[in-house]
């Protein structure tokens, strides 16, 4: 009879860069590619960390997202959503309300917009250039664009934007969050959207919040309102809380390995590097994605997982993979193939991964031209990451740069 090795525990130590994954992943790659381990609250998964298997898992059918919504599963913070949200469904319920958002989110729509986030960018460096420096790029660039972008394509309020951001950061709370505050922020959230809903209803508006409350409305049993609420809050959750991690985390990158210049003085490169910065930056705290659970015994990685196993993937530990990309560890701002899951794939791909793309390379493009000379204002090692998110992020990046008017 083989002997399984013990489960390790699970979140990993992180090595002493900030700028790669805990090295437990790459002696994992090489030698247990499936392994078993042990979350916070104490129960069994099995982890995935190979490129082609953290694939199959996102694509293979037998991985069930619904089904990890049911019985011993671990869940951190977004795990906690209810089993009607978007993140929590398998085809065909999923992809009946796929449909509804991404009728919204398709690269056409997503290029409208555009001019209308290239105006959000400057007026935001706008303000940050005339600030006192040091300032903070957090604080006033790489948080509010995102969530101003969000509120215009859903039709929030953009007075409203501060307390939904709130309410958002307890979700994407990490093992450590407490189930109270979670469901207390998830209960506010959804009264919001269902008073922001039956607004729409009285007043509708060219945004994507009325397009719902219109399918909700058509008679045909397209949405419950459990469901309409659930997308509501999905929606607002993953359209903003990872772009303002991978817009931070790609300034300091850039910045910490002397590639800023480069990007000033190519900036045609901006569209590759962004996605070379998806791939290399690892904004997930932890570093698993959201459990799936197998519905029959599955082969993987040399592993037999028997059904019901719960398996989580290893998202930034794929995009590391010296099998699939050549010198995994290097950031390449004109690598070609960067065939990264940071947007997972199959039924589960991000629908915004265009929006988060166009937003991330209008931000690049605005900060070459409103903050030239950009330059961190503290040493990296006074730099923290915000406490108890699964997404990482600073809390502040004190920045310095020259202007028009000391050029």
């Amino acid at each position: 009879m083989t002997t399984l090795p013990e489960p390790l525990a699970f979140p990993f130590a992180r090595g002493e860069s900030r700028y790669h994954p805990s090295p437990v992943f790459a002696q994992l790659r090489e030698e247990r590619p499936v392994t078993r381990i042990t979350t916070p609250d104490g129960r069994s998964a099995w982890m995935v960390t190979r490129w082609a298997d953290v694939r199959r898992v996102l694509t293979d059918p037998r991985f069930s997202r619904a089904a990890a919504t049911r019985g011993n599963v671990p869940l951190n913070g977004l795990g906690r959503l209810s089993n009607e949200s978007l993140l929590a469904l398998d085809p065909p319920q999923h992809t009946r309300q796929r449909k509804l958002i991404g009728r919204a989110l398709t690269p056409r729509r997503v290029e409208q917009l555009r001019p209308r986030v290239t105006r959000l960018v400057d007026e935001l460096l706008g303000n940050l250039a005339r600030a006192p420096q040091p300032a903070d790029l957090v604080s006033g660039f790489t948080v509010p664009l995102p969530v101003l972008v969000i509120c215009e394509l859903l039709g929030v309020p953009v007075a409203d934007r501060h307390r939904l951001h709130a309410w958002s950061d307890e979700i994407m709370g990490d093992w450590g969050a407490r189930a109270e505050e979670l469901e207390r922020a998830l209960a506010d959230f959804m009264g919001y959207f269902a008073e922001l809903c039956a607004v729409k209803r009285r007043s509708p508006g060219d945004d994507l919040i009325t397009e719902l409350v219109a399918a909700r409305d058509d008679g045909a049993g397209t949405l419950s309102d459990s469901e309409l609420m659930n997308l509501c809050v999905g929606l607002f959750i993953a359209g903003h809380e990872t772009t303002v991690g991978e817009l931070t985390m790609s300034v300091l990158t850039l910045l910490h390995h002397g590639e800023w210049d480069r990007l000033c003085a190519e900036p045609e490169l901006i569209p590759g590097a962004v996605d070379e910065l998806l791939r290399y930056v690892q904004i997930s705290a932890a570093g698993g994605t959201l459990p799936r659970v197998t519905t029959e015994p599955v082969e993987l990685g040399g592993v037999q997982l028997p059904a019901g196993a719960v398996v989580l993937t290893a998202t930034p530990s794929a995009n590391r993979d010296g099998a699939r990309f050549a010198e995994a560890d290097r950031l390449d701002l004109t690598r070609t193939d960067v065939a990264h899951l940071t947007f997972g794939a199959g039924a589960h791909h991000c629908l915004g991964a265009v929006l988060a793309r166009m937003e991330l390379q209008e931000a690049l493009h605005g900060l070459i031209r409103h903050l030239p000379g950009l330059r961190l204002a503290v040493p990296e090692a006074d730099l923290s990451f915000t406490r108890g998110m699964m997404i990482r992020s600073l809390d502040r990046l004190p920045v310095t740069f020259s202007t028009e008017e000391t050029r």
